[in-house]
């Protein structure tokens, strides 16, 4: 005790005498006070928030556990949304436009890209990817997660539309898969008159979403268009487009699809398909594992192939699937790059590919042993994929969608004739781009 007292007064005499001692003094002060605040606070890690489809949160909590232990200053929250991604669009738009969205990253389906940059809610990528990166992906891929030529999204999984086929009844009548519209209707036919099946060929017909990127396969592959992007020219009214819906009236009026199919969506089409009375479908390849599942009445008698076209054209599948953007809004930027680069990397794509039987963004992954050794169907859908139908890039694509939507519906359920519906909806489809 002596001689703490003994080292306080002399403290306090240097503290009186010397100018310099109370300057350094004050300052330590200050320093060690400073410290004090700031390391707590700099020690909180960093947290990125992102919104997900309810089906896709399970397989992605591992995910994040492995990105957690490689980045210990970031931690994520996964906030689940619900099963619909037309609702989950609507709440990052909602998010925006109140203000500021509480997300950092953005799961995004690829229509949503055109919308979200034009709206100025999605950082600008391109300058932080080498253009041999962005080779490795799938070039539909990167095509859709760009907007006035700049990237805002960088494609985590795909998808691609298939026709899916009976290869025991084609087999049995001697038959091949069908190549064109007419070959399909021939086909059908067939193996109905034989008995082999009640219907020759299911699709998605309801008004949703589904319509239209079903609608847009057979478009292309009738040589049509739907909107130019670049010139905003509407082809709705020509009359391949014309063409195009009238084929898929004969599908009803000819008994080869049955009426329902106007209400049908992919489950509904799955599940006719899959109980054994139709002979050709129009699906995702999600479908490949419960057509293959051990209680399936297929299992072992499906086959794929890209879709259906006219004569002298090439087949179009639309392209799907999700991707990652960075919020404009978002406080860590450099974080949440961090995330969608490991997101996005072969080797994550690889670990839920594995899990999930997704399509991967990434070309090397349809050559890998293990993921062929588990889906030999891949090669067949890569066909698919490197020609692929793209619904319109615009910043109006959510109500051009829903007009060609409405009009196709009215068509297909008999309300209306295919030109008049198909002259009306490009007739909207103008004035929303003209607006």
């Amino acid at each position: 005790m002596e001689i703490l007292e003994l080292i306080r007064r002399n403290l306090t005499q240097l503290w009186r005498r010397s100018r310099w001692f109370r300057s350094l003094s004050l300052v330590t002060a200050f320093t060690l006070g400073a410290l004090l605040i700031v390391l707590p606070v700099r020690s909180q890690p960093v947290v990125l928030t992102f919104l997900m489809n309810a089906p896709e949160v399970p397989p992605f909590r591992p995910i994040i556990r492995e990105f957690e232990q490689k980045n210990p200053g970031i931690r994520i929250n996964m906030v689940e949304g619900p099963n619909a991604s037309n609702l989950i669009e609507d709440l990052n738009t909602s998010s925006f436009l109140l203000g500021g969205s509480p997300y950092d990253l953005i799961n995004m389906d690829v229509t949503w890209v055109p919308k979200f940059a034009a709206a100025g809610w999605l950082k600008d990528l391109t300058g932080l990817i080498s253009q041999e990166e962005l080779s490795q992906f799938l070039p539909g891929d990167i095509n859709g997660s760009r907007y006035q030529d700049k990237l805002y999204r960088l494609p985590w999984r795909t998808d691609a539309a298939v026709l899916y086929y009976r290869t025991d009844l084609l087999d049995r009548a001697g038959l091949k898969p069908p190549e064109t519209f007419a070959d399909l209707m021939q086909t059908s036919k067939t193996l109905q008159d034989k008995k082999a099946v009640q219907w020759g060929y299911v699709w998605q017909g309801r008004q949703y979403e589904g319509i239209s990127a079903m609608f847009v396969e057979v478009l292309q592959g009738n040589g049509g268009f739907w909107v130019d992007p670049q010139t905003k020219q509407v082809g709705l009214d020509q009359l391949k487009a014309i063409a195009a819906l009238k084929f898929l009236q004969s599908t009803i009026q000819q008994n080869v699809s049955p009426g329902g199919v106007v209400n049908y969506m992919e489950d509904d089409a799955r599940r006719l398909f899959q109980s054994g009375n139709t002979a050709f479908m129009r699906n995702w390849p999600y479908a490949w594992k419960l057509l293959n599942a051990d209680d399936s009445p297929v299992k072992g008698k499906v086959g794929i192939q890209t879709m259906i076209h006219a004569p002298g054209l090439s087949s179009a599948s639309c392209l799907g699937g999700w991707g990652w953007g960075i919020a404009s809004t978002s406080q860590h930027p450099q974080e949440a790059w961090k995330a969608v680069q490991f997101f996005t990397s072969l080797e994550t794509q690889k670990k839920l590919i594995l899990g999930t039987g997704y399509l991967p963004s990434r070309r090397a992954l349809y050559d890998d042993r293990d993921l062929l050794a588990k889906y030999d169907f891949f090669p067949l859908v890569l066909k698919a994929l490197e020609t692929p139908a793209l619904r319109p890039p615009i910043a109006q694509y959510a109500q051009a969608s829903d007009i060609l939507q409405r009009y196709l519906s009215a068509a297909l359920s008999g309300r209306i004739n295919a030109e008049d519906a198909m002259q009306s909806a490009a007739k909207e489809t103008r004035t929303l781009l003209g607006a």
